[in-house]
């Protein structure tokens, strides 16, 4: 029987940010977690000096005052570009790319590389940003009736993960993110089976779904500001 692709490598990735705005908030932290089976695990974490000021909600979060970033990171047009070069040569390679809640930091990265004049990841592999694979996603997708929230600690503790370090750590929350991605694998065998390029698609028919469903319950409770958008994995933007 031919190897899934879930036992194949996987390149897992998050952010740890300014906020949560993708076209005008920075990257403080990022991890890139390449998971090959039977080979082990290797981890790449950045920590960038944002040059502009930390809000002190997004520090209590992820623990980076802007103190710290400015004594300790790197500038970010050379971090952005060793984590771009390194996302696009494993796509082009066709090893996906797991990150929960793809679309705020995939779309943050393109913002990014737009914000410093270096190529996106559209423009480094001169097409879609594919394979992705969003745990979140797939989450509202196969158990869209589960009661409750679906954060990454939500997720993690619903499928029994544990973690060695503190989520909203980039690497911990990555190394949770593949944890949680192998039980659904496990509770939804279908996953597994289904052909990568298949599965990218589900999951982009599945966000716009469910960011339709989320915007019609918003109007319905009358709240107010910018609808949850419904491009998946990228949210393509123009940088001033």
């Amino acid at each position: 029987m031919n190897e899934t692709w879930i036992h194949r490598p996987l390149l897992g990735f998050d952010t740890e940010t300014t906020g949560v705005d993708v076209t005008g908030d920075r990257i403080v932290t990022a991890a890139l977690v390449l998971r090959t089976p039977g080979a082990g695990t290797e981890v790449r974490t950045w920590l960038m000096d944002p040059g502009v000021e930390i809000p002190e909600e997004a520090a209590a979060i992820h623990g980076i005052s802007t103190e710290h970033a400015r004594a300790h990171g790197v500038a970010p047009l050379e971090a952005l570009e060793e984590i771009a070069a390194e996302l696009a040569r494993h796509l082009a390679d066709g090893v996906p790319v797991v990150a929960y809640n793809a679309a705020f930091d995939l779309s943050l990265l393109d913002a990014e590389l737009q914000r410093h004049g270096l190529k996106t990841l559209p423009q480094r592999l001169g097409r879609p940003v594919e394979p992705v694979v969003d745990p979140l996603v797939i989450d509202r997708w196969l158990d869209r009736y589960r009661a409750g929230k679906r954060r990454l600690g939500d997720l993690s503790e619903w499928y029994g993960v544990t973690s060695d370090g503190d989520l909203h750590t980039a690497e911990v929350d990555v190394l949770a993110t593949l944890d949680v991605l192998e039980a659904l694998a496990r509770r939804f065998p279908q996953l597994a089976r289904m052909p990568l390029a298949d599965l990218h698609q589900q999951q982009i028919g599945a966000h716009r779904q469910w960011a339709v469903s989320f915007n019609a319950w918003r109007r319905e409770q009358g709240l107010t500001g910018p609808d949850a958008s419904g491009a998946w994995p990228v949210q393509h933007s123009t940088i001033d």
